[in-house]
């Protein structure tokens, strides 16, 4: 077992960004989501509001969604082949969702809206409907090394190059250029937005640099959707995938939106029953359509919730939606900039569009445990690890993770606030209690904090996957 009992650090940190009226508009959450005032237990004693900044992994359910599944759960019942009163209203909520999400990120009218359980099953799918003559695939998947294990791990199973990202993204772009001109290339798979980074990557020019070397583009759009709008008509994207749980909707859902003909042709993700138009004993015709690929009883729930939340974040003012992110993180990195060693992470040196993600070291300190300090001694709930993009953090010297602050419309300036003053005190005057680590995570050393009543007492690594392999 491994113990931390750090005395005090000597190093000092002046206090964070003034606050200013850039900041300002950021005061307030921009939209309500549920759970925004519960009480985390401190490690020495009393409560705290709980100070979320892990939107990137699992965002918190919009309240409206929340009331939305109230409002819905009573008339809950299978779909598509019941005759009962409540099974045509869930199969109407259900087919509604389709037409819903196509909106949202501006399908065309022929794209195919398959629900799944999550961005990486999205990608597992299409993986199985890439284009076959002969038995052999026509051509191979592209993808850059920066990308989350979801959009790079299925395409490991079929013909693929990858690139490894330069420190610039003009760069980057030239690298991908130069490969897809070398041919034989029949996907392009890119990420959105970094998981890791939050970086921006523009998707409209990478499309149109597919399209140009003959290949088609897919976007993990996981981080992307929940902060910005997507319009994949108009960027000439053919196949687009994100998740529900990052999306302030809750329920394991997902969505893949595209292109019909490779979904209609390629192998049914899931075999079983509504996925067929005939089924015999040592055969079956399967259908087409999204059918095809959502066999057995679907995640009604988790379809009809996912959709209402892209109608709420697709009415928000989209200049006020970035003004209040922007505020949060400009905040947040001037606020770490000036804490003498932390270090701020970002891929490419000649981009600033990002979304709400900082990604951040704290010098002398392993990030697991800076991540169970914040938690215990101040209430900040944060990512930290290899956020399932291990190339990536390998090549930026953090092949044992670093720190990542995520926030989105339920966050608030004090959110950033709080975090910073505890890295603050953290470089300051050290930790303020012992940490050992627990099944490969730190937590505090003789923990006496309870869970709610109704939670099991298994704080922070039941299941718990130590990601230790190099």
């Amino acid at each position: 077992m491994t113990t931390a009992t750090f005395p005090a650090n000597s190093g000092t940190a002046p206090a964070p960004a003034r606050l200013d009226e850039r900041f300002s508009v950021a005061r307030r959450p921009l939209s309500a989501v549920t759970g925004a005032e519960i009480q985390a237990p401190l490690i020495q004693g009393g409560h705290v509001r709980y100070a979320n900044l892990d939107y990137g992994a699992s965002a918190p359910a919009l309240s409206v969604v929340s009331a939305y599944l109230n409002e819905i759960l009573p008339y809950y019942a299978s779909v598509h082949r019941g005759a009962g009163y409540a099974s045509q209203i869930s199969t109407s909520v259900y087919e509604n969702a389709r037409n819903i999400v196509r909106g949202f990120v501006g399908g065309r009218p022929d794209d195919s809206v398959i629900f799944t359980r999550n961005t990486t099953d999205s990608l597992n799918l299409l993986a199985g409907c890439l284009p076959v003559a002969d038995g052999r695939h026509t051509g191979e998947v592209l993808y850059l090394d920066i990308e989350h294990h979801a959009n790079l791990l299925p395409w490991q199973g079929v013909p693929h190059r990858s690139v490894v990202a330069a420190s610039t993204l003009k760069a980057t772009l030239e690298s991908l250029r130069t490969e897809l001109r070398q041919g034989d290339i029949s996907l392009l798979a890119v990420t959105g937005a970094s998981n890791v980074t939050g970086e921006i990557l523009p998707i409209r020019e990478l499309a149109a640099l597919a399209h140009e070397h003959g290949a088609r583009i897919v976007v993990d759009a996981a981080q992307l959707a929940p902060h910005r709008r997507i319009d994949i008509a108009a960027d000439d994207v053919d196949y687009l995938a994100f998740s529900g749980h990052k999306l302030y909707a809750p329920f394991g859902s997902g969505v893949l939106v595209g292109r019909p003909d490779w979904l209609d042709a390629g192998t049914p993700h899931l075999a079983g029953g509504g996925a067929v138009r005939e089924a015999r004993l040592d055969s079956v015709s399967w259908a087409t359509g999204p059918a095809r690929h959502e066999g057995g009883s679907p995640n009604v729930l988790g379809a009809a919730t996912l959709a209402r939340a892209t109608q709420v974040i697709g009415a928000l003012d989209q200049e006020l939606w970035h003004a209040h992110e922007t505020a949060i993180r400009s905040f947040l990195v001037e606020g770490l900039q000036r804490i003498d060693g932390v270090t701020v992470h970002q891929i490419f040196s000649d981009t600033n569009d990002t979304i709400g993600v900082v990604n951040f070291s704290v010098a002398g300190y392993d990030a697991g445990l800076v991540a169970a300090y914040l938690s215990a001694e101040h209430g900040v709930g944060l990512r930290d690890g290899r956020f399932c993009a291990h190339p990536l953090l390998k090549r930026l010297g953090l092949p044992s993770g670093s720190l990542r602050a995520s926030f989105g419309v339920g966050s608030r300036l004090e959110d950033a606030q709080r975090l910073l003053a505890g890295i603050e005190e953290l470089r300051r005057t050290g930790l303020g209690w012992d940490y050992v680590v627990d099944a490969g995570r730190w937590v505090p050393a003789n923990d006496t904090r309870s869970y709610p009543e109704w939670a099991p007492n298994t704080p922070g690594t039941a299941g718990a996957a130590p990601c230790t392999d190099d």
